[in-house]
C-alpha cells in the first residue's frame, strides 16, 4: 500500500519561507504524478502543484507561479514544495497525494489522486 507523510509546515510571518517534504514509499510504478493541494476552512480542496516521473515537468496554479517550487529527490523518494514570499491567502492543510500517471503534469484534481497524506499545516499570520 502507498504511503505519504508530510512534514514541514508551521507558523511563518507574511514574507516568509517554507519548504514542505512528502516521502512516498510502497509506490513501484515507474510512471506517476505527485501532487500538492491546499484546503483551507470553509474551501474546497485545491490543486496547488504536481510533478511527473514521465518527463519531469511541473505544474503550478497562478496563485503560487513565481513564488513556489516543486522538486523531488529520487535516491530519498522526497517530494519537496519549497514556498517564498508567503501570504495569509495561502494558509491551509496542504496535502501531498500519489497516482499512476504516463504523461505530462497536468493541472491536479483531488478525483484523480487514490493515494493521500494525512496533510500539514501552514498558517502565514503577522
Amino acid at each position: 500500500q502507498v504511503q505519504l507523510v508530510e512534514s514541514g509546515g508551521g507558523l511563518v510571518q507574511p514574507g516568509g519561507s517554507l519548504r514542505l517534504s512528502c516521502v512516498v514509499s510502497g509506490f513501484t510504478e515507474d510512471y506517476y504524478v505527485i501532487g500538492w493541494f491546499r484546503q483551507a476552512p470553509g474551501n474546497e480542496r485545491e490543486g496547488v502543484s504536481c510533478i511527473s516521473s514521465t518527463d519531469g515537468s511541473t505544474y503550478y496554479a497562478d496563485s503560487v507561479k513565481g513564488r513556489f517550487t516543486i522538486s523531488r529527490d529520487n535516491a530519498k523518494n522526497t517530494v519537496y514544495l519549497q514556498m517564498n514570499s508567503l501570504k495569509p491567502e495561502d494558509t491551509a492543510v496542504y496535502y501531498c497525494a500519489a497516482e499512476i500517471w504516463y504523461g505530462s503534469a497536468w493541472s491536479p484534481t483531488p478525483a484523480d489522486f487514490n493515494s493521500w497524506g494525512r496533510g500539514t499545516q501552514v498558517t502565514v499570520s503577522s
